[in-house]
């Protein structure tokens, strides 16, 4: 079995050796593939062809995926959650130093000098980039997932006072946390104790604005905001009224929007906070992977419209279903399964909001009667997609 993938913005060649020989990478069969493997194409006014069924984005943010269109055609987003958790987090303590030291405006500054006396202009000009140490600062960390996990332990060796604040963090991430970060359960507590504030949370109807003119009137004066994770996160509108009452200091983030732009004591940097040689390498292994293993098993990681399915394939056949989430879904496919006289393997059924997954092993048996149940499944009024996987 070949399965065909369809590539946009130039994935690393090296991470798409993880697909293996099974896998044709933009070849003839590329208008209709099996999948997509992408970074920031943006698919929302885009056609959804009807093989397809996985797309993968190779970073965490699927904000350019039509993700409630693709449940629909039964088709499974995939993202790669911290593969470039560590970029993003050596990014951020970077904006953080040089919203302290104000080391943009002194380089721009520095540029400008001319003149024999140059020493003399650098000499009686500095003092105007005097900054401060981050060093017994109070770091606010909102998010303590894969990039914000990292950033408060590491601004706690650098001396910081870290305060974290996530109320859904995983047992796993919360071992990983030190103990030395502060968790506090009211996010007005990060607003009203921090010297630095950094967000790393998804998008939502619940986080869009999490820095509004209410979040900012809890804030002392002086505070830094940065923005790494996305540029909704922040009422633009009450961001200038805060900096201009001199409760923000400074506003660092990786957003380019036209109204942040050529604005004093705000910076803005081009969407690279992820942009590094091993960030890019990490994402495209782990999307390659993720792909293999779902179009060679059916088994699905890492998906944010679809639960994480996982069971060891050993049986000769395997029939994956994307199904709404409806009640006694599972009794009639087993239903459906007897009535043809072949014994299940083994079954799995995971749901995730009106959607739910299956995976169906079956025993020794005709084939004939295995496609036919195929078909049986393809014609039923609650099951979206239908694939047929044979054990290699």
């Amino acid at each position: 079995m070949v399965y065909s993938v369809k590539t946009f913005n130039n994935i690393n060649p090296i991470g798409l050796k993880e697909l293996g020989n099974q896998f044709q990478i933009d070849g003839d069969l590329a208008d209709n593939p099996d999948a997509y493997i992408l970074r920031s194409e943006q698919l929302h006014e885009q056609f959804f062809p009807s093989n397809l069924k996985a797309i993968a984005r190779a970073g965490a943010g699927t904000n350019n995926i039509p993700v409630d269109k693709a449940s629909s055609e039964g088709i499974v987003v995939f993202n790669t959650p911290g593969a470039n958790a560590n970029a993003v987090k050596e990014a951020v303590l970077a904006a953080i130093l040089m919203a302290a030291r104000d080391y943009i405006s002194a380089n721009h500054w520095t540029n400008r000098l001319q003149g024999a006396d140059l020493g003399k202009q650098v000499e009686s000009g500095k003092k105007q980039f005097a900054g401060s140490e981050i060093s017994g600062k109070t770091l606010g960390v909102i998010g303590l997932g894969a990039i914000g996990g990292r950033i408060a332990n590491d601004a706690y060796r650098l001396g910081m006072n870290v305060l974290g604040y996530d109320p859904y963090v995983s047992i796993e991430t919360a071992w990983s946390i030190s103990s030395h970060v502060q968790r506090v359960k009211d996010l007005k507590e990060i607003f009203a104790k921090s010297d630095y504030i950094t967000i790393h949370v998804p998008l939502t109807q619940e986080t869009q604005a999490t820095f509004n003119a209410e979040s900012f009137a809890l804030m002392a004066k002086g505070t830094t905001i940065i923005n790494f994770a996305r540029a909704e996160l922040v009422d633009h509108q009450a961001l200038f009224d805060a900096i201009e009452t001199g409760v923000v200091k400074r506003y660092m983030t990786d957003f380019a929007s036209p109204e942040l732009l050529n604005k004093d004591k705000i910076t803005v940097f081009p969407h690279v906070g992820g942009s590094t040689e091993e960030a890019e390498l990490n994402c495209a292994i782990m999307a390659s992977q993720t792909i293999r293993r779902f179009m060679e098993t059916g088994e699905i990681t890492n998906s944010v419209n679809f639960p994480n399915v996982h069971q060891a394939l050993t049986a000769p056949y395997r029939i994956t279903l994307i199904n709404k989430n409806v009640p006694n879904i599972v009794a009639t496919i087993s239903t459906a399964v007897s009535a043809l006289d072949i014994n299940i393997d083994n079954i799995i059924n995971r749901s995730k909001g009106d959607y739910a997954y299956t995976l169906i092993d079956l025993d020794k048996c005709d084939l004939k009667k295995v496609k036919q149940l195929v078909e049986d499944f393809k014609v039923s009024e609650n099951i979206i997609r239908v694939r047929l996987i044979k054990r290699l």
